[in-house]
């Protein structure tokens, strides 16, 4: 636990202020959220980004799980005379996203500076509800955010990279160095636009057979897509995977970090069909 300024901060939390001024002022620029825009902020901490948004924007959710931040923020909030900020003392996992639509029934936008240890769970969370999201601007750990926004045939690329990307596109928007937090973390932070309005163009009517497929072609990196296939609970033979594999044109000697998300599409047909 640390302590600043009357200040505890809760390691289990992965709680890491963001100090540096320039930065936040650059993140909230880079974000691009217009005075029209409702916004889901994660993680508040003592309002960093959220006291200069929300001049920017119509109304923040500023979602805290830390009963003690929430207090201390909340008293910024008054003393600068920030109405537009509704505090919801909750885990972000656990909110019901359809809790905080806009007046006119579009779509809601989500900024934060994610805890390192919820990224991959609250990705999850943003595709099951992108019917509700624009976009999301996050700070991710760097090395999660290159594997967001890797290409095939790198070492980042994996199943996390197709899936987020078959729903959104993904940039990168900056790099933030440790040394714009307190307390210091042990690495670099990327910040990442997710961008929900702009997915793969190509579509499955089976995207959670496409998922599976995904995750079932990574599931033995080192393997290739012939041996991981006929590993995964699809138990397919060798014959189906092969004949698969030659409708779309794939090497069977190649493995899953060299497939596109065409390929894992045209893959997840051609497996279906059989």
């Amino acid at each position: 636990m640390k302590k600043r300024h009357g200040l505890r901060l809760k390691k289990g939390l992965g709680q890491h202020i963001l100090k540096n001024r320039d930065m936040i002022d650059e993140i909230i620029a880079r974000a691009g959220f217009s005075a029209s825009d409702h916004v889901i902020e994660v993680g508040p901490g003592l309002g960093a980004l959220t006291l200069p948004m929300a001049r920017c924007v119509h109304h923040i959710y500023a979602v805290e799980k830390d009963p003690h931040l929430a207090w201390m923020l909340a008293k910024h909030l008054s003393r600068e005379g920030i109405l537009n900020v509704s505090l919801v003392i909750q885990d972000i996992l656990e909110v019901d996203f359809s809790e905080f639509p806009p007046p006119s029934g579009g779509k809601v936008g989500v900024i934060g500076n994610l805890p390192y240890h919820i990224s991959s769970p609250f990705l999850e969370k943003l595709i099951e509800n992108r019917e509700q999201v624009s976009r999301a601007v996050l700070m991710f750990q760097r090395e999660v955010a290159r594997r967001l926004i890797a290409s095939p045939r790198t070492k980042e690329y994996g199943a996390l990279s197709v899936l987020i990307q078959y729903h959104a596109r993904i940039s990168p928007l900056l790099e933030v160095s440790r040394e714009a937090f307190y307390p210091i973390p042990k690495v670099d932070s990327m910040v990442v636009e997710i961008d929900f309005e702009r997915p793969h163009p190509q579509r499955t009517p089976n995207e959670d057979y496409f998922r599976r497929i995904v995750r079932s072609a990574f599931s033995h990196r080192r393997k290739t897509l012939v041996n991981s296939l006929r590993a995964s609970p699809f138990s397919w033979g060798a014959a189906d995977v092969l004949k698969a594999l030659r409708e779309c044109t794939i090497d069977p000697s190649e493995r899953a970090e060299a497939l596109s998300i065409d390929d894992f599409l045209c893959l997840s047909h051609a497996l279906r069909e059989k």
